[in-house]
């Protein structure tokens, strides 16, 4: 389900976006599209990628499993 959101106002390099409840989101200015103004309503689509997400686990227990390798466990000495 998408989500809507209004562009309240400009913060800096953040734009502060409210939703239908009146709970503001404050967003990177950067990644909205160009030419926004206050006052105009976005859609968001959030959306799971479980793909990319098997892909950054594995990736990460690539690295632990590397890391292990070199600690040669113990306390470590200050």
């Amino acid at each position: 389900m998408p989500l809507r959101l209004s562009i309240d106002r400009f913060e800096g390099d953040l734009a502060v976006l409210v939703d239908d409840r009146g709970r503001q989101i404050n967003f990177p200015f950067d990644l909205l599209p160009k030419g926004v103004r206050a006052g105009e309503v976005l859609t968001f689509a959030v959306e799971r990628d479980t793909e990319a997400t098997r892909q950054l686990q594995a990736e990460t227990k690539a690295v632990q499993a590397e890391l292990k390798k070199r600690d040669p466990g113990g306390d470590l000495k200050l």
